[in-house]
């Protein structure tokens, strides 16, 4: 890839890029990759690099159980093993074995799932798997990094010795010091080490009452620490023995490099492994921070963005809570280059370094913060003009070093090519920078070049709208609060606003009177349609945006209501078979309860008494299995009972229809029993209060239905982060309306992501009380319960 000029990297902003991913390395391995990244034109070496990064992210988001946090620089290691006579030390064997454990752990992650993730495999594709090294070192490093007691014979007998001595050492020393103790000769304090010997803290006017060898004293002279005579002999045996067990350690650690020395070509290709490794784990982070996706990969050297934000400022926005708006963009063989105008601030300079800096990221292997349906293609050149270039030394003003780019650009830019200008032809008089720029910009334009450029002048709008290849397009502009909207719109040309934004912020009317004079009346009445044509297409944008958020909720509600009614019918279902079975249950039940009643009055030969103590056995059975029915309560009216209006008896709950009235008595329908009742004895019923009961016991029971039905416990492992948020949003909706006091939620453990982002939309409910993890043996910090308040 050319790149053109050299800091045109840092000037897009990759270098910062650069910056963040390093951050997401284990190792120092996998930075030195990340510093050595290069933007590159191969597509099946860009398409491997992207598969890989895309895989080993679907790895993160679905919590599978990839360890891959013990990295090491095991290379130095095989450097030092390369030496003949060389050897390891304890903590180093220790380092090369938890990087090895980390290799074959994720060596057997991917053959377990062969063929899932066949790009990830080809990190370690003809890589030998040598468990004989672990195998050696175990026998000799213990899993802290200590070399083991019985690693040799020799070395246990040496430990042994020592363990012997010291406690015969410290025996004797216990008894001399309580010896001094009772006899008031100790300084204040306990047994000490002087010099690596045990010694006894004395009051120096005593310390010729206790034979033996002084090591030290105190800085006043007060106190000297003396080492008895009777252990002297033994400390030095002791010595003796340490030296030994260091010379045998020595040995140990030699005798091991030479057994592992045959394998120093599989270390080496090992850390080759974990550095790659390293380097795909921390895009993959990258990537999840940045919500990016692959797009489709092209061979041709064109662009279809949709979606994209620019990765910097979509960060430094998530920090105040703020969301970058999303740039919509394409560039290919009939719309080659973008002419971009639109007032100061408004976003032109922004879009052009999005389009520039996600096409380095996609050419050096990087997912991007783009639309999954997004296009990208190959480029082989990337120039760009950006900021100002002057220098003293090389005796360049700003212009003159904007022209010694645009000479570079026309002698070097070709199809392939991806030219990048901000604020094409400034830096001179724009009645000659115009005229220039244009010219330039049809030389590349015939060039077949593709770019994005930014301008002010009307001449490079005007050129743009009658060329070829060239298209015009503005960034939106709020015209009534005189705020940008950051939305690209490809097809017309944008005002600059100069003299709406000088009223704006209170420049004097007779000062912008003047300048609209000098401008002259037909430029005027340009700009004046521009601000128009930008104010319909911003009340189209937002038209469209309304309409697309309406399809959108359309669309949801569509989908969570045959969620619903999925799950209604599964449990339906379920239910359906629990009724039966339970029925049948007390079919058999009540099937055994008769043959045993008439089996006792056979036995008992019909005694009365009997058989009204099973009859009433049989009854008490039958009750309970009968649901209680509460006496409906109705409101009674005091105005005159007339043919045709309802009625219930005021001793009894039956309540009928008045056929025909015969001065006090009247003919009462009670369902299909007509009876004769004396008007002292109803009351009239209120047909409102019929249809009111009604229509609670109705919606009761259909909240009751829906309650029973819910499962308040919601998976989401496996689930994108989108589609998570939006499940657990249906059950806590549920949850809460249905009044549930707790929602169970398993979102797996992983590297804990899914488990932040669902806990961190949890605290947006008011309705939580908090929420915690499961016990830790039925899952822990796997599964979160929510409490509501």
């Amino acid at each position: 890839m050319r790149l053109y000029p050299v800091n045109c990297a840092e000037r897009l902003g990759f270098e910062d890029v650069k910056e963040l991913l390093l951050k997401h390395c284990l190792s120092t391995m996998g930075k030195s990759l990340v510093q050595k990244m290069q933007i590159m034109t191969n597509t099946d070496q860009i398409a491997k690099f992207l598969h890989q990064t895309e895989e080993f992210k679907n790895i993160i988001l679905q919590a599978e159980p990839l360890n891959v946090n013990g990295f090491y620089d095991i290379k130095r290691f095989a450097d030092k093993l390369r030496i003949e006579g060389s050897y390891l030390l304890e903590d180093e064997w220790h380092e090369l074995n938890i990087s090895l454990q980390t290799v074959f752990s994720v060596i057997k992650f991917f053959q377990e799932r062969e063929g899932v993730f066949p790009n990830l495999e080809a990190l370690f594709e003809n890589l030998a798997i040598e468990k004989p090294i672990a195998t050696l070192i175990d026998r000799v490093i213990d899993p802290k990094g200590k070399m083991k007691t019985n690693a040799s014979s020799e070395l246990l007998n040496l430990n042994q010795q020592i363990q012997k001595g010291e406690q015969e050492v410290r025996s004797k020393m216990d008894s001399l010091y309580k010896l001094a103790s009772s006899k008031g000769w100790t300084a204040d304090g306990s047994l000490t080490v002087r010099d690596g010997r045990i010694c006894i803290p004395i009051v120096a006017e005593h310390k010729r009452k206790i034979k033996g060898f002084i090591h030290d004293e105190s800085a006043s002279g007060q106190t000297v620490y003396l080492e008895p005579e009777e252990v002297f002999n033994l400390n030095n045996k002791l010595r003796d023995l340490a030296f030994d067990r260091r010379r045998e350690v020595i040995k140990i650690l030699k005798d091991l490099s030479d057994q592992i020395r045959p394998y120093n070509s599989s270390i080496l290709a090992y850390h080759g492994f974990l550095t790659k490794l390293d380097f795909v784990r921390a895009k993959a982070l990258f990537a999840i921070q940045l919500s990016a996706n692959l797009p489709k990969i092209l061979k041709e050297p064109k662009t279809k963005l949709r979606q994209a934000r620019h990765p910097l400022l979509s960060l430094s926005f998530a920090q105040e809570n703020k969301s970058v708006v999303p740039l919509n963009a394409h560039l290919d063989e009939n719309l080659r280059i973008l002419v971009v105008s639109g007032p100061n601030a408004g976003g032109k300079s922004v879009c052009m370094k999005t389009i520039g800096l996600l096409q380095m990221m996609f050419q050096s292997g990087l997912l991007v913060p783009v639309d999954a349906e997004s296009e990208m293609g190959i480029f082989q050149q990337i120039f760009a003009d950006i900021g100002d270039d002057q220098s003293i030394e090389s005796d360049l003003s700003t212009y003159s070093a904007h022209l010694t780019k645009m000479k570079y650009f026309v002698e070097n830019a070709g199809e392939k090519s991806l030219i990048l200008i901000d604020e094409f032809g400034t830096g001179t008089d724009p009645q000659f920078g115009g005229p220039m720029a244009e010219a330039v910009l049809e030389v590349l334009n015939k060039k077949m070049v593709k770019g994005v450029i930014t301008t002010h002048y009307s001449n490079l709008k005007h050129f743009a709208g009658n060329t070829e290849g060239l298209e015009n397009a503005s960034m939106l502009f709020d015209h009534k609060r005189m705020k940008p909207l950051y939305v690209l719109d490809i097809g017309k040309p944008g005002s600059s606003y100069a003299f709406e934004i000088a009223q704006n912020i209170g420049l004097q009317k007779d000062v912008i009177q003047l300048a609209k004079e000098k401008t002259g009346v037909q430029q005027n009445q340009v700009d004046s349609l521009l601000v128009k044509l930008e104010k319909d297409k911003r009340d189209i944008h937002l038209a469209k945006v309304e309409v697309s958020n309406q399809q959108n909720k359309v669309k949801q509600l569509l989908q969570e209501n045959e969620k619903l009614k999925a799950h209604l019918e599964e449990n339906k279902r379920v239910l359906l078979k629990e009724a039966k079975l339970e029925a049948q249950q007390i079919i058999k039940k009540a099937n055994k309860l008769v043959e045993n009643t008439i089996a006792e009055i056979k036995e008992t030969k019909a005694d009365k008494t009997v058989t009204k103590q099973l009859r009433l056995h049989l009854k008490q059975e039958l009750d309970t299995y009968t649901l209680p029915q509460e006496a409906p309560v109705y409101k009674v009216e005091d105005s005159e009972i007339e043919v045709g209006n309802l009625v219930k008896l005021i001793d009894g709950d039956s309540v009928g229809e008045v056929i025909s009235i015969n001065k006090n008595n009247l003919v009462v329908a009670f369902g299909d029993l007509r009876s004769v009742v004396k008007r002292s004895r109803i009351q009239k019923v209120s047909h409102k209060q019929m249809k009111k009961m009604a229509q609670a016991t109705s919606s009761n029971f259909k909240m009751t239905d829906q309650a029973s039905q819910f499962n308040p416990s919601v998976d989401l492992r496996g689930m994108r982060t989108e589609n998570a948020i939006q499940l657990v949003e249906t059950y806590m909706d549920r949850a809460i309306m249905l009044g549930f006091p707790s929602l169970k939620v398993l979102h797996g453990k992983g590297d804990g992501i899914l488990r932040k982002m669902v806990r961190d939309y949890l605290k947006k409910y008011k309705e939580v009380s908090h929420f915690e993890d499961e016990h830790a043996d039925r899952g822990g910090d796997g599964i979160t319960y929510v409490y509501f308040k």
